[in-house]
């Protein structure tokens, strides 16, 4: 803050600010007040906000769905929210100065919103085969198709908070006050929304159910408003302003400030980006962190807001306070990166126990790790720039046009926000890498604070001092902070090892990390610091049957596959290696796992090989752009709680993939049983039986199962499958992970679509519109004992043609070895030591050369 002036350079200041009497409000309220009419009108605004953050993250998921996961699009096609948000700003902010009643303006904007927002959700759901068709004749004209539907209602958002500011502004005392009271009413609503979205509405009521609630908060709000409106005396606008008042600056200096708040902007959403992928390396994947995450930065932007209205009578250099803001904030986003340690991580853990051991909530567990973590990164920053909003308020806005200048305030903003979120995600961090982006926006952001109190007319030199020093800190501690900050954090929380291969790429971070267990040496794929894969021979089991069994048990003599994610790139090998195929393709969303996959030996080096068509593209969207039919489509994507992954497991996209598949054609999903609750598991087996009437299931690791699917009768013939098997590419590769010989190919076989209907019974399926297993609960402990075991009960002999007696007691001896591994595991798991050294006894009696179960037992 300023020192301690004279008397007359006080009154200069005063002078300079040309600050007028406050003017005798409508309804005789002076300032912001706690009376019921402000309760209500806060209530609204609080409505107003849930309301939107609802409908965005609900937009977001859809545009997933219409566009493609891939970040470029999703980011392009998100956009479009904030750019009808910039100029709905722009253009209601103007007409709300010419409104004596802009309670009626709101309230017409918010039931314009319920409409239009329940008229595009319903359009998105049905928008993505004419988004791929326009595409394909018209190219980039099909964009215009999101734009517009994402655009429209966000139009009128961005209408809302200029409106609100009119309503409560009087005088130019009130304009910082007032902007930041209703930006911070407005916001802790979309706190609510970030929250409610995932932990309630969502799980509840799907997608239009969700949309439908959101759009009914719209019309209480704008109900609210009408009411409010009759008890208001009508007052003209001329009358409301009594003499003209200017900003904190002169006109050239308010564009000016508004020139730099555009910057700060795209600044705040460069930060998101870095958050985004920066904490998900040490939380989870999980759409809750996301929300807590934002639920968090939004609490920042409502605590910064609110206390700059609390104190904003007393900032006398409004110009020095903008810049302190700006650059404080960059700086702190810096130190709290580039500081953070295991001894943050551990509190962040021990928290959670104590609050588990209190509740016995996993959820609460989960929650209290999320909120730390976000507290420790976020919040700090995200409060210092909630209070810049009604700082640049009173250096650029006037009372008489309040509305005019608090929509361009917004609009600039967000279209500052548009082009840092476009730069931050597509050039700065695939450039610099996360470390280096942050330390880049540390920098921008102490040069916009900089320029703020050179430019002010009565910054004071503590001011400029204070800010320069920030700046003197930012770029001390970007240079000297490692551009491998994180990656090092990360080695050490997830096992320990050596990162042979990280990448911070545009949208996720990727890594390899070469690990050891008991003599055993695997490497092991990470992606936003979650494990996807790896070598280790249970994974290199499953991802080669995942290709292997489907090709070995088909119908017909299979041509063609096509592979969802390459990840290890070890079932898209598995497939090179099956001789009769002619034509392999592989849709991978992330250039930077195909690159990390070379470290993968087992994959037999799929990326290179001339026979494999691999397409950086989203799975889902593949088969939506191209007719191309397969023989097999086979899917091993990340598990299925996962963030934005529960589009590959819906009834929507099994209906998509069995429309691209070739007459007896066969769909094999990855079915992990760690990774979800048993009921949960029952949901995504119901959503598979719901689209092919002829369903197998098989198990391909202890852990892990296969279902395989197809439109016409599943018939396995014995001798098609020996012959199948016999190949030396096809047989070496498969008795590297145990699988000796056809028998014990087909003693992985558990059951057919009788017993996956008595497992998924009632269970209710996983769809677009009811995405329910991206929010189920978190995993129970011994939860896969509970799932393998009822799988396990459901075991059917092999409904073989043309077997030989031989053949089928081999299947049978194959498969009470394999039983007996599985029941040793379920004995581990359960801590009976005599049961597990019993059942392990058998197992290596009667198979003690499978690489497999010595791998598990730890023999090699």
């Amino acid at each position: 803050m300023s020192s301690v002036k004279s008397d007359s350079a006080s009154k200069k200041k005063l002078k300079d600010r040309s600050v007028s009497e406050p003017v005798p409000p409508i309804n005789g309220a002076d300032r912001i007040g706690f009376d019921a009419r402000s309760i209500s009108f806060a209530l609204l605004l609080f409505l107003s906000g849930t309301a939107a953050l609802i409908y965005q993250i609900l937009w977001i998921k859809q545009l997933s769905l219409i566009v493609g996961v891939e970040v470029y699009s999703i980011t392009i096609a998100v956009s479009a929210f904030f750019a009808g948000l910039a100029l709905g700003g722009a253009v209601f902010g103007r007409l709300a100065d010419t409104f004596a009643k802009p309670l009626v303006l709101y309230a017409s904007l918010e039931a314009g919103i319920a409409a239009l927002s329940i008229f595009s959700t319903t359009a998105l759901a049905h928008s993505a085969s004419p988004f791929v068709a326009i595409q394909a004749r018209a190219g980039l004209l099909a964009w215009a198709l999101p734009f517009f539907l994402v655009g429209v209602p966000a139009f009128l958002m961005g209408g809302t908070l200029p409106a609100a500011v009119r309503l409560k502004t009087y005088g130019l005392l009130q304009i910082a006050r007032t902007g930041g009271w209703v930006y911070a009413a407005n916001t802790a609503g979309g706190i609510a929304g970030a929250l409610l979205s995932p932990f309630v509405l969502l799980p509840w009521l799907g997608v239009r159910g969700t949309a439908w609630a959101a759009a009914l908060l719209n019309l209480a709000a704008a109900g609210m408003a009408l009411t409010l409106d009759r008890c208001t005396i009508p007052v003209s606008v001329e009358a409301q302003v009594k003499q003209v008042e200017t900003p904190a600056s002169s006109s050239e200096n308010a564009h000016f400030a508004l020139a730099l708040y555009a910057v700060a902007g795209g600044i705040a959403l460069g930060y998101e980006v870095v958050w985004s992928q920066a904490l998900t390396q040490f939380l989870s994947t999980r759409v809750f962190a996301f929300s807590v995450v934002l639920a968090v930065y939004l609490a920042g932007l409502v605590v910064g807001s609110a206390l700059y209205v609390r104190f904003s009578n007393r900032v006398l250099d409004p110009w020095g306070m903008f810049g302190l803001l700006i650059s404080a904030a960059g700086v702190v986003a810096l130190l709290e990166i580039s500081g953070l340690s295991l001894w943050q991580l551990q509190v962040q853990f021990e928290v959670g126990n104590l609050v588990f051991s209190a509740t016995g909530s996993e959820f609460a567990r989960m929650f209290t790790h999320f909120v730390i973590a976000a507290l420790g990164v976020v919040f700090v920053p995200a409060v210092l720039l909630g209070a810049a909003f009604p700082a640049v308020l009173k250096l650029t806005a006037t009372a008489r046009n309040a509305g005019r200048d608090v929509g361009t305030v917004l609009a600039l903003n967000t279209a500052g926000g548009i082009a840092g979120t476009l730069m931050t995600g597509f050039l700065l961090v695939p450039v610099l890498g996360l470390v280096r982006t942050l330390s880049m926006l540390a920098i921008v952001a102490a040069t916009v604070g900089i320029l703020a109190v050179l430019r002010g007319p009565t910054v004071s030199r503590k001011m400029q001092w204070s800010v320069g020093t920030l700046g003197l800190i930012a770029v001390i501690v970007g240079v000297l902070t490692p551009s491998d900050r994180l990656a090092r954090l990360l080695l050490t929380t997830r096992g320990g090892g050596s990162l042979i291969f990280y990448e911070e790429g545009r949208g996720a971070t990727v890594a390899v990390a070469q690990q050891s267990s008991k003599d055993n040496v695997f490497r092991r794929l990470y992606i936003q610091g979650v494990s996807n894969s790896g070598d280790a021979m249970p994974s290199l089991r499953y991802m080669r049957l995942q290709a292997m069994l489907p090709l070995l048990i088909h119908r017909r003599e299979p041509k063609s596959v096509f592979v969802v994610g390459f990840g290890t790139g070890i079932t898209t090998g598995a497939a090179l290696r099956y001789p009769l195929l002619e034509r392999r393709v592989c849709a991978e969303l992330l250039p930077a796992v195909v690159r990390a996959a070379e470290l993968f030996p087992e994959n037999y080096k799929a990326a290179h090989d001339p026979r494999l068509q691999l397409r950086i593209r989203d799975g889902r969207q593949e088969l939506l752009r191209s007719t191309e039919r397969y023989d097999l489509i086979t899917l091993e994507p990340p598990p299925p709680s996962a963030q934005g992954v529960a589009n590959l497991y819906s009834t929507d996209f099994y209906r998509l993939a069995s429309s691209r598949l070739e007459t007896d054609g066969l769909f094999a999903q990855w079915l992990p049983l760690a990774t979800q609750n048993d009921g949960d598991t029952r949901s995504l087996v119901r959503s598979f039986l719901d689209v092919f009437p002829y369903a197998t299931l098989w198990s391909t690791e202890m852990h892990e199962m296969l279902l395989i699917g197809s439109q016409s009768p599943i018939e396995i013939d014995a001798q098609k499958v020996k012959s199948r098997y016999s190949p030396i590419d096809v047989s070496t590769s498969l008795q590297a992970v145990g699988i000796s010989s056809p028998a014990a190919l087909l003693a992985t076989w558990v059951t057919g679509r009788d017993g996956l209907e008595r497992y998924a019974a009632n269970a209710k399926p996983v769809t677009d519109d009811r995405p329910r297993i991206e929010y189920a609960s978190w995993v129970r402990a011994g939860e896969v004992n509970r799932t393998l075991a009822h799988l396990l009960d459901l075991r059917t002999e092999v409904p073989l043609s043309n077997a030989d007696e031989a053949l089928r007691a081999d299947i049978h001896r194959e498969r009470e070895t394999l039983l007996a591994f599985y029941s040793a595991g379920l004995d581990a798991y359960s801590g009976d030591q005599r049961a597990w050294q019993e059942a392990i006894r058998r197992v290596e009696a009667s198979d003690p050369d499978n690489p497999y179960y010595r791998w598990v037992i730890g023999r090699d």
